[in-house]
């Protein structure tokens, strides 16, 4: 059903402005129109917008913030909505939030390779940034599995992480310079490229992991990285997460800095793969109980690097840590291997319902944790499925029982058990020195979570900062910080 905008009602009025900042087409009102703004990607969270608005200029962003804070409007900044915690979905209930999307933004606006930095608009795709760095002979190294539609600006306003942690360090440790649009339209350019400034405290920080809470990111400056020109990746088996990580410990010694990617996923999780997205392909018999990726990539030549990764292979074996293993022998088997590991969100997502969790731990408690997660979830549900995908090497464990469409339709306690199964799962983590969250963020679905896990001395600091620049409480409302927070 469309929606009718009455430019004599309040909501019309506000329209009515915004149009004129960013123009008529730029505004958006019908409900086909706001669809895929107004729900996440999984299609779990949905809610209300009395208008999409997609400005062009940091200059529009500005006065679109002014018109809405001036109106008393919230607003909802977004990227490529790919994220996983319904942190860039509007709201539900009321008159709506007015939806900032930033995908006009979308201009590399100059590359230096002579200073390794890159300044780019927030409504960059990061598959686009990464190719505008490999044209330059550099390298920007978040690499993520939506890639191809996440944009710069999600991804620094969630601290996104994904397979190059263990080298490059997540989304804050590749940023340089930030442009913010404040709560009150007020624009901070903070486009510096500078590796050393100790004037103070880093303000970029502030906004980096906030989740659209502190102001509208418009644009960024990133570390660019030398291009590696070789890269050997392998597909090893093995039995347990105990004898994944005694391989780790053996390629970080050997290898040292060449060490780029060190995955993990359960049988399940590549059955899933590759059941639901039929060409896709593992190089080892997909029965093996946990299946572990690896990649090592430098600058010098290729026959050095499949050396390292040959006889780190052949001490693991000796040690009895591996039970088989298949190096690529090409680019396309690289990419191959790498399209299974990227895949796991899709085929998830198309085989039933996921509680997924972002748990992480010190790496040396991963084993640990993933025992006791499982039996703790099945505890809960005795037969419940379990998928592990793991970013090994920094701790990351996406912990997911898993439940066919039809087995989690049949179950009345739904949203109960939903969180009985994260509450206990994230104890554990918690436990352990861990985290609830690790690369995903918070956004809406681990709010309780913050409540309870952050200590109240930080909470209290995040509710300052938020009330120092964002007094309305009108910038993404209900995300990040616990209920009642404003």
């Amino acid at each position: 059903m469309s929606r009718r905008v009455d430019p004599a009602d309040e909501a019309g009025a506000l329209v009515a402005r915004l149009s004129a900042i960013v123009g008529s087409s730029a505004v958006l009102v019908e409900d086909a129109d706001l669809a895929g703004y107004v729900e996440d990607w999984r299609g779990v969270y949905r809610g209300t917008a009395r208008c999409v608005v997609l400005p062009a200029t940091t200059e529009q962003v500005s006065a679109v913030v002014r018109a809405c804070v001036e109106a008393g409007v919230p607003v909802v900044p977004q990227g490529g909505n790919t994220g996983l915690c319904g942190g860039s979905v509007p709201p539900a209930g009321g008159e709506g939030a007015v939806v900032l999307a930033l995908s006009r933004m979308r201009r590399i606006r100059d590359v230096d390779p002579a200073n390794n930095a890159i300044e780019v608009e927030a409504g960059c795709v990061l598959r686009t940034v990464q190719e505008a760095a490999a044209a330059a002979g550099r390298l920007y190294p978040v690499s993520l599995g939506a890639e191809g539609s996440c944009q710069i600006g999600g991804t620094i306003a969630t601290n996104a992480g994904g397979t190059g942690v263990l080298r490059y360090g997540s989304t804050r440790d590749n940023v340089l310079g930030l442009e913010v649009v404040l709560p009150d339209g007020e624009v901070w350019n903070g486009l510096n490229r500078l590796r050393k400034n100790n004037t103070g405290p880093d303000l970029k920080h502030l906004f980096i992991g906030s989740e659209g809470t502190l102001g509208v990111i418009t644009a960024a400056t990133l570390k660019l990285h030398p291009l590696p020109t070789s890269r050997c990746v392998a597909w090893l088996a093995v039995r347990s997460p105990a004898d994944a990580l005694g391989v780790l410990l053996r390629f970080q010694s050997s290898c040292g800095a060449w060490l780029s990617a060190f995955e993990m996923l359960n049988a399940a999780a590549v059955d899933k793969v590759l059941r639901q997205l039929p060409d896709r392909r593992v190089p080892l018999d997909a029965a093996y109980p946990w299946h572990v990726l690896v990649e090592l990539e430098h600058s010098g030549s290729e026959p050095a690097l499949a050396q390292a990764m040959e006889e780190a292979l052949g001490a693991a074996a000796s040690a009895g840590l591996v039970d088989d293993a298949a190096i690529a022998g090409s680019v396309a088997q690289q990419e191959a291997m790498w399209m299974v590991r990227h895949s796991v969100s899709e085929a998830f997502k198309r085989d039933g319902v996921s509680v997924s969790m972002d748990t992480a731990v010190p790496v040396a408690a991963v084993p640990e944790f993933i025992g006791r997660a499982s039996a703790a979830a099945r505890e809960i549900v005795p037969d419940v499925e379990i998928l592990v995908v793991s970013h090994v090497g920094d701790g990351n464990v996406h912990f997911i029982p898993f439940f066919s469409f039809d087995r989690w339709r049949e179950r009345e306690d739904r949203d109960a058990l939903d969180a009985r199964l994260r509450d206990r799962v994230n104890r554990i983590a918690h436990g352990l020195g861990g985290t609830f969250s690790a690369e995903h963020g918070v956004g809406q679905t681990h709010t309780r979570e913050m409540a309870l896990f952050r200590p109240a001395v930080e909470l209290a600091l995040l509710r300052g900062i938020k009330r120092a620049l964002d007094p309305a409480g009108l910038f993404n409302p209900g995300r990040l910080l616990p209920p009642g927070t404003r």
